[in-house]
């Protein structure tokens, strides 16, 4: 089984009890296909989202998530890294998400090394590293933060000198758990 990252925009904002409706209504095709939803991340304005599958390959992702009605246009694998001795508060309390795309591939330790170079711009914005997906082709990373708010993150970014795409406060939505819960995918 393999990781992957779904990526979505909406012209019309997606409420949190929308997102949950949508993808237990999807269960029967993700069991078809043996995709597991991981969770979503829901922007605050309900216009973008990121959402976490396993499965054995991305056309049975793309499968299960089309016939479940889903617009499938940015589906990637990768991995998972997460901060050293990440425990499921820490997790929990992840509300920032920052994209960051590349022309050419990267090194995760490259982009790692240059985010701690700038570590004492995180901690004077109370910005505190969580969780990374990295793309298998090296090119796509989305960085999970715990922070006041997506500015404090936007700041601590630019002063650290930190590539971004952008940045968006997020909510958590998670099998089996209510929609209004915040662990993060």
């Amino acid at each position: 089984m393999i990781e992957l990252f779904l990526e979505r925009l909406f012209a019309t904002p997606l409420s949190a009890e929308l997102v949950m409706t949508l993808s237990e209504a999807a269960e029967s095709c993700f069991v078809l296909h043996r995709v597991a939803w991981q969770g979503s991340l829901l922007a605050r304005d309900g216009r973008r989202m990121v959402c976490r599958f396993r499965a054995p390959d991305v056309e049975s992702a793309r499968l299960a998530l089309r016939q479940a009605g889903a617009e499938v246009t940015i589906l990637w694998p990768g991995t998972v890294h997460d901060a050293p001795g990440l425990d499921a508060g820490r997790l929990a309390a992840a509300n920032v998400l920052v994209e960051r795309a590349f022309a050419t591939p990267v090194s995760l330790d490259a982009i790692q090394a240059r985010e701690d170079a700038g570590a004492a711009c995180l901690q004077n914005h109370r910005v505190r590293f969580v969780r990374t997906f990295f793309s298998r082709d090296a090119r796509r990373m989305l960085c999970l933060y715990r922070a006041p708010d997506a500015e404090s993150v936007r700041l601590a970014q630019h002063q650290a000198g930190m590539p971004l795409e952008r940045v968006w406060a997020f909510q958590a939505i998670l099998p089996g758990l209510p929609a209004d819960s915040t662990p993060a995918a």
